[in-house]
């Protein structure tokens, strides 16, 4: 059972869990798949200020939090339990790309020039990492969540606006 854990997954059986895991979270509770909105309950948990933004009862999203907890600790329990050693297999035409950009080398899953923590603390790192956090934050808030929750998230939103607008 093990070595079927360790082996890469086929994107639509993953897409499958993912898909009826959102309808679950509907009927089970009428909650919404999401990870950005995470971040506005622990400023509201975290930070009680008079802002309206965060002035809401936030002990009802409370299960959002073991949710993120579930997924940090699945997360180490991959990498320390189902770890591949084998280092990643990149097509030959995407390598030969990616050098174009100094890009020649890779971790077991990622090209070690832009992921690595030698990277991270120089000039392009600290740039990528402080002007990536913003704009993915601005988008995030601007947007009302984040493109993977509107994607997995959004029709069913979406569906519920129109059945309810008829009502």
């Amino acid at each position: 059972m093990v070595e079927i854990l360790k082996q890469p997954w086929s994107w639509y059986v993953a897409g499958t869990i993912i898909g009826l895991i959102v309808p679950a979270l509907l009927v089970a509770g009428n909650k919404h798949f999401g990870i950005s909105a995470n971040l506005r309950h622990a400023c509201a948990a975290c930070f009680p200020v008079d802002i309206k933004f965060f002035m809401y009862d936030w002990k009802k999203e409370i299960w959002n939090f073991f949710f993120i907890g579930g997924i940090l600790l699945s997360a180490i329990i991959a990498v320390t339990l189902l770890n591949n050693p084998a280092p990643i297999a990149v097509n030959p035409k995407l390598t030969a790309e990616l050098s174009t950009y100094g890009i020649t080398e890779y971790s077991t899953m990622v090209p070690a020039q832009l992921f690595s923590f030698e990277a991270l603390f120089t000039i392009r790192g600290l740039i990528m990492l402080i002007g990536g956090g913003f704009l993915v934050g601005f988008g995030s808030r601007y947007a009302g969540g984040c493109t993977s929750g509107h994607a997995i998230m959004g029709f069913e939103r979406f569906t519920g606006a129109i059945v309810n607008s008829h009502h």
